[in-house]
């Protein structure tokens, strides 16, 4: 195979695939599929190419044929079933974040992964940053030891883009989300760099301010998870829309610490790794200290893509992995679900007053079974009977002003574009 043939749905955030399609030399774009007819047009204005066919039906889409895999950029409440839509249609499946809402379709996808043998890619880019992927280099190799501590923290203010991510639709997943949800950023490259199964997790929710009712979200302004692994290390994530943005992440071994640059430090925060560690574990007649600037790969320049380049190499990764090739540095179901699971078990840890909850290994089968039928979340659409608040103290009230408002500055933007 000379190169991928890929099919997008979601043209918003599928445009760094189109991106990709265009700088990179392992893949070709053929399809691209939203429901918004619209943003669609614009972006076959924008593409002028004639081997691009452009559909508004994901059913339509998956008709397609000649594809190789679907590239799943649509809103990351719905990754789930459309995933498994994809293969059951005969594609391979790279989804973006996060892989399913609740254990009946992670359990699905599981064995939706097993039973057809496609190959599933989960684009959690932020395990691609140039700190992290080193982390892992170097981790892996046994630099520092073994895991005993981390931290992953991913704050993210998204007031000021809020309108141009939401529309002002009251049930845009980012409103009735909860605030442990979208905990892969922060508590994915710990997983990816340790390689280890989370089993264990305590849950946080930092309470609702007035910003949360002015943006028109019903959830805790953030959330935290404190996560145990299989060898008794543990890891605090933290995310979610504190005021002030920051990306960092911290790794102690039994000889030795990782540390990426903070944010409000100037250092080139992710694109600086600080190492620090000792040649044996208890010996301290040897110590080594650097800081660098790693590269994902070595010696090339990484493209002008977002996030620190990282968008870029986990889809270089995704797209070398459907080649074949054996090297390629790829997540997969089990180790996505290792990433959302632990913010999933932790809202039910807030939810039930801040208990430990134990996180189920999907690899096991007769796991599987007594979480097959749970459909709890927080979309009605998907939860039935199962139907949990987005706020442990109860989804808040709303008026209908703050969306009308936010509704109408996305008109007028959008209008004058």
């Amino acid at each position: 195979m000379d190169k991928v043939k890929v099919g997008v749905i979601g043209v918003g955030r599928g445009s760094m695939m189109l991106q990709y399609c265009n700088a990179a030399q392992n893949a070709k774009l053929v399809a691209i599929c939203d429901k918004w007819e619209e943003g669609l047009m614009g972006a076959k204005n924008s593409l002028n190419d004639p081997d691009v066919s452009y559909y508004t039906d994901f059913d339509e889409f998956l008709k397609h044929g000649d594809m190789d895999v679907v590239v799943l950029a649509n809103y990351a409440s719905e990754h789930a079933p459309f995933a498994i839509k994809a293969m059951n249609a005969g594609y391979n499946v790279i989804s973006e974040v996060l892989p399913c809402q609740n254990m009946q379709q992670a359990v699905e996808l599981v064995e939706t992964v097993e039973r057809t043998g496609k190959i599933y890619c989960y684009a959690e880019n932020y395990c691609y940053m140039p700190g992290p992927y080193e982390m892992k280099r170097r981790y892996r190799a046994g630099q520092i030891g073994d895991f005993e501590y981390a931290e992953g923290e991913y704050v993210h203010n998204c007031e000021p883009g809020w309108t141009s991510l939401t529309y002002g639709d009251p049930n845009h997943w980012r409103n009735t989300m909860y605030a442990n949800f979208y905990c892969t950023h922060s508590l994915g490259p710990i997983v990816h760099i340790t390689g280890l199964r989370p089993t264990k997790v305590v849950g946080l929710e930092v309470p609702i301010t007035d910003k949360n009712l002015r943006m028109g979200h019903l959830y805790g302004q953030c959330g935290i998870e404190m996560v145990t692994f299989e060898n008794g290390g543990i890891a605090k994530s933290i995310h979610g829309g504190l005021h002030m943005n920051n990306i960092s992440y911290i790794l102690y071994g039994s000889k030795g610490r990782y540390e990426t640059a903070r944010e409000c430090a100037g250092q080139g925060d992710v694109r600086t790794l600080y190492a620090q560690w000792y040649d044996h574990e208890g010996d301290y007649s040897n110590f080594h200290g650097e800081t660098v600037e790693p590269k994902v790969k070595e010696g090339e320049d990484i493209p002008a893509f977002g996030h620190s380049g990282s968008d870029y190499y986990c889809l270089w990764n995704a797209m070398e992995k459907i080649k074949g090739n054996p090297d390629a540095d790829t997540i997969d179901v089990y180790e996505a679900l290792n990433m959302f699971l632990p913010g999933l078990f932790a809202y039910r840890s807030v939810l039930a007053g801040g208990i430990t909850m134990e996180i189920p290994n999907l690899r096991n089968k007769e796991e599987r079974d007594q979480w097959r039928n749970d459909t709890a979340c927080t979309d009605p659409k998907v939860a039935g009977d199962m139907l949990l608040p987005c706020y442990s103290k109860g989804n808040p009230d709303i008026p209908a002003e703050v969306y009308e408002h936010h509704q109408k500055i996305w008109r007028e933007s959008h209008t004058q574009r």
